[in-house]
């Protein structure tokens, strides 16, 4: 990376702390249940609470954000459910990663008295 390259980080806050039904959350991410359901079995989303009956799930706004990557990676990509689950979780630990890094950063320079 070169010194005009920048990395942007965005994170997504519900204040309202909005959910969503298994209906609501494939309307707004444009998908059918039964994607829904097979992202769920693999650890890709979860539900707010482990309810048996997937019709009685709830899903925050953090859910939908990732279920939307998550057919993004599926479409551009062409990557089957097992590789979903891998990349999404290197994906947050390379998030998790530059969040500590910017961290560091920002305390090297409080340190330094920048």
């Amino acid at each position: 990376m070169s010194k005009q390259d920048h990395i942007l980080t965005v994170e997504v806050f519900d204040q309202d702390g909005s959910t969503f039904t298994l209906r609501e959350i494939c309307e707004r991410g444009e998908c059918h249940a039964e994607f829904v359901i097979k992202l769920v079995d693999y650890g890709i989303i979860a539900p707010l609470e482990d309810l048996p009956e997937a019709r009685q799930w709830q899903f925050n706004v953090e859910a939908l954000g990732r279920l939307r990557k998550a057919m993004r990676l599926q479409r551009d990509l062409k990557m089957n459910l097992p590789g979903l689950a891998m990349s999404l979780e290197l994906l947050d630990e390379v998030e998790e990663m530059r969040r500590e890094v910017a961290r560091l950063n920002h305390r090297i320079r409080q340190l330094m008295g920048e």
